[in-house]
């Protein structure tokens, strides 16, 4: 008797489709487009992003082990929303870990890795000069990533990924503000060249005033936001 098994190029498919979506709608809850607090429906969704509720739903419980979504019993998800207080422990902790990464990165960089961050710093600061905030951040991103990959502890960069993917949206937000935005263009200028001169002190600290920063414009954004609404 045949089981008449799926084919494995199907299983494959499927697999795949449920780590776009996770991968989109990532997308949207960092770019704001999925804000704090917003109930997923899963009919839009399935709708907007043209998929069934299978890959929908293990999307959502892929975000929900990053921290970004709150799996609701019967009630589909939420994005997750977070305290001012849980915002200045997440900051603190990735301060920290941006930190070391940067110390540890100043020891054992490679000048090819370097000569790396330096090209997407530079494409970076294009986006900038275009207020293309998106692609911009995008590349911030990487630079972190590779200054924490540089850094080689994989229990750091495991630790690191963790952390960072949960306020990854709230570092997008941080620069709304221009002023704000400019600043940290120029912070990441002072961070490439303590890397060009191994200055792994030097780049811990400007790493944790970064974020400190951050976390500064970010609760701004969000005072300003909810004074908008009162």
């Amino acid at each position: 008797m045949s089981l008449n098994p799926t084919p494995s190029s199907q299983a494959v498919d499927r697999q795949i489709l449920h780590v776009a979506v996770a991968q989109r709608l990532r997308a949207m809850i960092l770019e704001g487009e999925l804000a704090p607090g917003t109930r997923l429906n899963e009919r839009v969704l399935c709708d907007q992003l043209q998929v069934s509720r299978t890959p929908l739903r293990e999307a959502f419980k892929v975000l929900a082990g990053d921290g970004l979504v709150t799996l609701l019993p019967n009630r589909g998800a939420e994005v997750v929303q977070l305290s001012q207080e849980t915002i200045d422990y997440l900051f603190e902790m990735m301060g920290a870990l941006e930190g070391l990464s940067g110390e540890l990165a100043c020891e054992r960089i490679t000048d090819a890795e370097l000569n790396e961050i330096r090209a997407l710093h530079f494409e970076m600061l294009a986006c900038h000069a275009r207020r293309d905030l998106p692609n911009y951040y995008s590349l911030n991103r990487r630079i972190h990533d590779a200054i924490n990959a540089a850094a080689r502890n994989p229990i750091l960069e495991e630790t690191y990924r963790r952390i960072n993917l949960r306020i990854q949206a709230l570092r997008f937000r941080s620069n709304f503000d221009q002023e704000k935005w400019d600043m940290a263009v120029l912070e990441h200028g002072a961070m490439l060249d303590c890397l060009a001169k191994r200055d792994g002190a030097g780049l811990r600290d400007i790493l944790r005033a970064h974020l400190k920063h951050k976390r500064d414009a970010l609760i701004a954004e969000l005072e300003r936001v909810q004074g908008a609404a009162a």
